[in-house]
């Protein structure tokens, strides 16, 4: 980056030069102790919810129902559900939201997506990320910052959830509920219904039936997931090359290529390097919590009351998803950037920058980790852990990326995949150890 910096001297990090001359790998005296902060913060959040793919076979999206052991009967029911109250009220879809708008997908990434797809995790983001930069990001990258945020704002709010409805089918499953409850009040009142109306019911029907939660789809789901080795590896290729077109999606596209425009508008007005007023960290807050929080506790309530039925899953939680995704995500960026500029919490602080200066190698140790946890080692624990004990999981992964990011820069530049990736990137193999 060689836009200048103000700097924060609360900020754990070295100062920033006024330019650059040359391109070369950034050093870390150059980097954004803020970003690195909020980047860490964002890849262990991200773990919070994809350990529940990592670990159990997920008919549901972020939902932990169907799986082998069930999670909202017996004597951790209460916990299980206090969990995913949590879990969507401050991390579903914003940590994503917050990765989105920092990542800087590229050409680099497609390239480390596509194998981190087919060798280790299918659940991979980056091949989403480096595709949609690569063909839609680009061209973008020399507008105003209000324009950046209103087309973001845009994809985000109308784009992507219209895109959605139509490709998922939800208006088609409004008009048969619709015609359901016309049904059932016609029957209730004694009155005859037609044959086009019988036809109706049976859709709705099978529908119904096609969403529905059984053993069967769990066994199937585990059987898939425990593949040996070299069969999943097809199957994620086979996945990686379809998803290439799935990523033109509108609601897929609009979901990632959205935050990211809203992250390239709030880089240039300085809003992920602290540099904006106190108040304007605060009210955003504010807002965003006012927005997000509600929404998403009245959509988990009603969602569980129903049993999590297909039809208030789809209306109460991912109709109004994105409105709670941005506004969360932006409430949590404006707190870290509120707790960086203030030099609060310190201790925390710098191994969540070393977390985030090694992302790469996070993200990617983290998967390897996890799927040894569960699927390649000899504990082999894929669907045998109830809800709340993979956060278990989530905590010593936690632990290992806190502590080794910090020990590992002690004595090294850079991670040693984000090394690889420079050495390549400049065609030149770059220094790694710190010099004495």
């Amino acid at each position: 980056m060689s836009a200048t910096i103000a700097t924060n001297p609360r900020v754990p990090t070295g100062e920033y030069p006024a330019e650059q001359t040359a391109a070369k790998p950034v050093s870390s005296k150059e980097r954004i102790a803020s970003i690195d902060v909020l980047r860490g913060f964002a890849l262990l959040g991200i773990l919070v919810l994809n350990i529940d793919s990592f670990g159990n076979p997920e008919l549901v999206h972020d939902i932990p129902v169907g799986t082998p052991i069930p999670n909202f009967v017996g004597p951790h029911a209460h916990l299980n559900l206090a969990l995913l109250f949590l879990k969507w009220m401050f991390f579903e879809g914003k940590m994503r939201g917050i990765f989105s708008m920092l990542f800087g997908a590229g050409l680099i990434l497609m390239v480390t997506g596509i194998l981190h797809t087919c060798f280790i995790w299918i659940g991979d983001i980056l091949f989403d990320y480096g595709m949609q930069a690569l063909l839609f990001l680009y061209p973008c990258r020399k507008l105003k910052a209000r324009t950046l945020l209103w087309l973001g704002t845009f994809l985000s709010l109308v784009v992507a959830p219209v895109g959605g409805f139509l490709f998922l089918g939800a208006m088609h499953d409004v008009t048969l509920h619709g015609e359901m409850a016309k049904i059932a009040q016609q029957q209730r009142a004694g009155q005859p219904i037609s044959d086009a109306q019988r036809q109706m019911e049976k859709v709705w029907q099978a529908r119904v039936d096609e969403n529905r939660i059984t053993n069967a789809k769990t066994q199937d789901a585990v059987k898939e997931a425990t593949l040996g080795y070299w069969d999943s590896v097809l199957d994620r290729a086979k996945a990686s090359f379809q998803q290439t077109f799935y990523i033109t999606h509108v609601d897929l596209l609009a979901d990632n290529v959205s935050a990211m425009l809203i992250g390239m508008g709030l880089m240039k007005l300085g809003f992920f390097t602290a540099e904006l007023p106190y108040a304007t960290y605060l009210w955003t807050a504010l807002v965003g919590f006012g927005i997000s929080l509600p929404l998403y506790a009245a959509g988990v309530y009603k969602a569980y009351a129903s049993g999590f039925f297909f039809y208030d899953v789809d209306n109460w939680l991912f109709a109004p998803y994105y409105l709670g995704r941005e506004a969360g995500s932006l409430a949590i960026a404006a707190v870290i950037m509120l707790i960086v500029k203030r030099g609060l919490l310190l201790p925390l602080q710098r191994p969540l920058a070393a977390v985030g200066r090694t992302a790469l190698s996070n993200y990617l140790l983290t998967s390897i980790l996890c799927q040894t946890i569960f699927i390649w080692g000899s504990w082999k624990l894929f669907g045998k852990l109830e809800y709340y004990q993979l956060m278990y999981v989530v905590f010593g992964v936690w632990a290992f990326n806190l502590i080794a990011s910090t020990l590992w820069l002690r004595k090294f530049l850079y991670g040693p995949f984000e090394w690889a990736w420079r050495s390549l990137t400049y065609a030149k193999v770059q220094p790694l150890r710190i010099p004495n």
